[in-house]
Order: C-alpha cells, then structure tokens, then sequence
C-alpha cells in the first residue's frame, strides 16, 4: 500500500495548464513507488485517459465519474485510492516540488491532525486583477499564512485548508464520503457544472474535528494557482460570491441547525446605501451574496433539508 495517493479531479482541463500540473507531479521529489496517482475525468467531452500519458508515473490510475460535479469526483477518487494520506490536486494547481515530502512531514509531526492543506498558495494571474476585484482574490482559493495554524474547533474558519493540496488521512477521508452521501446536499457543494458552489473543503475539517481530530495550515506547503483571465471578471466573481453565499448557508444549516437570516427591506435599503457609498460594483457584491442567502432560506424550505442527528459524523 502506497503512503500517498495523489488525486486530480478534472473537467476538461485547459491543455496548457494541465501539462504543466503533470509536470508539477512529474517533479517531486518523493520516490514514485511511496505514491500513487489518480486521474479522475468528471465526464469531460473529450475522455481526458485519450489525450494525456501517465506513463511516467509507475502507480497511476485513470477513472471516469460520469455524475459531474467536484464531489462526486472527489468520492469516486477516495474510493479508488489505496495511500493511507489523500492528497487533492486541481487542474490548474501547481504544487511545489518538495510538496508531497512535506506533506508526510507534517503528518509524522502533527499526528494529532487529520486534514491540513498549503499555507502558501500563491497566484499566477494570466491577466492582473483589476484594483476594485483584487480584494475578492481569497475567493479564488489564494492565500499566505506566516506560521503552521492548526485547530479542533470546526467554525475556526481561518485554519481550514482549502481544495488546492488538500490532504486528509485516509480514516477521515472515508468518514467523509459516508457523510455526504446520507446528508443527501453532495449536489450543492463544490463546483457543478455551470455552478460555482463550494463548502466541500469545510466539511473534511468539519468531519475532522467531530473524529476528535484537528485540521490546519502549513506555510511549507506551497501551491502555485493558475488563475484564467476569466476569473478575475466582474461577472465570474459575482457568480461566484453568489454560489458560495448559497452553498455555505446550506451546509452550515446541516451542520449546525443554523437557518439563514430571512432579508427584510430595511437590509436591502442598507445595501443599497452601501452602493452609493462605496460604488457599483461593490453594491453588486453585496446584493449576488443576498441573493444566494434568499435562495438557500428557499431551497431549505422546499427540498425537505434537515440538521445532521448526533452522532451523524460517527463512521
């Protein structure tokens, strides 16, 4: 059984990012014969298994999820995997050569974590943002931390390590895949298609923490983001803080019972006083993100959506 077990979950992946993640892989400086890769294609239009060779990699595997979506992608890889420590890479993610040495590294020094994730993931942008958007570039997955952050509290949400190198030990990761598969919100998290939502990198710490184990950040795991130029649009980044406002109010009623707050016209007044004050754009950001709490109030309603039981994240 490998000691790591490297997955990439893509949907038609942009060529010339992609070979340059495999080339990111290519050059670790872990032996290949202490882990394993996993490509899983979330039903691409063109099979990815026809245009891309894994040869070079002893141990590698190709799979196709046809139900799209990051999560079901995510489940398909766990559950092919063998390494006793996953390892989540996107398709426009970069890691550092040494990233997956570091990795066991922090898994030997801090046994008492199941789930941390780079604390160095850093931008190339394929257009520099604009200065009204750059202070939404978090969204896009990127952050600097200075110092290892770790936790056990699930709504210290500053500790919890994003999608990009993710790594959870193989016992969370499978308490995971149960989870979400009797919560039954598996559709709401993490990109879907045309939808931009997210969430499902909160729920491995969230599993974490309730396991009695805790998650964090490490500034020695580096990640290098590809971002599109399309990214850093107007309209993508509305989209973008409208999914998450929606998928972040279901996932936290799961989880916690918690119900979104019903926006009532004195709040819209509000936001529209923002406007003026601060601008356009600006008020646009804040109406997409009122806009996906409204339609997550709707959607808990109507689709029947209950609180996790205790005892729920049990495996």
């Amino acid at each position: 059984m490998r000691q790591v077990s490297v997955i990439i979950c893509s949907l038609n992946p942009r060529p010339d990012y992609f070979g340059r993640v495999l080339e990111s892989l290519k050059a670790q400086t872990l032996a290949t014969d202490q882990w394993e890769l996993l490509l899983v294609d979330n039903a691409s239009d063109r099979p990815i298994a026809d245009s891309w060779d894994l040869s070079w990699h002893p141990h590698h595997l190709k799979v196709r999820e046809e139900e799209q979506g990051l999560t079901p992608a995510r489940l398909r890889g766990i559950k092919e995997s063998e390494g006793q420590l996953i390892v989540f890479v996107d398709d426009d993610n970069l890691p550092a050569s040494d990233y997956l040495e570091r990795a066991l590294e922090v898994e030997r020094e801090y046994p008492f974590l199941s789930v941390f994730g780079a604390g160095a993931l850093k931008p190339e942008f394929e257009v520099e943002p604009r200065p009204h958007v750059r202070h939404l570039c978090p969204l896009l997955g990127l952050r600097t931390v200075s110092r290892p952050l770790w936790t056990n509290n699930p709504k210290d949400s500053p500790c919890i390590p994003w999608g990009a190198g993710l790594c959870a030990k193989r016992a969370t990761a499978m308490v995971y895949v149960q989870l979400v598969e009797r919560m039954g919100i598996g559709h709401l998290l993490d990109r879907r298609g045309p939808h931009l939502f997210s969430g499902g990198d909160d729920l491995f710490s969230w599993v974490s923490a309730q396991a009695g184990w805790g998650f964090g950040l490490f500034p020695t795991l580096r990640i290098t983001h590809l971002v599109r130029a399309d990214r850093v649009s107007e309209p993508y980044l509305l989209r973008l803080i409208n999914d998450h406002a929606y998928s972040h109010a279901i996932l936290r009623y799961v989880l916690t019972g918690e119900l979104p707050p019903h926006l009532q016209p004195p709040d819209k007044i509000r936001i529209l006083l923002h406007g003026v004050r601060r601008g356009r754009f600006s008020m646009k950001c804040h109406l997409a993100s009122a806009s996906g709490i409204e339609r997550a109030v709707r959607d808990i309603a109507s689709e029947d959506m209950h609180p996790l039981e205790s005892g729920e994240f049990a495996s």
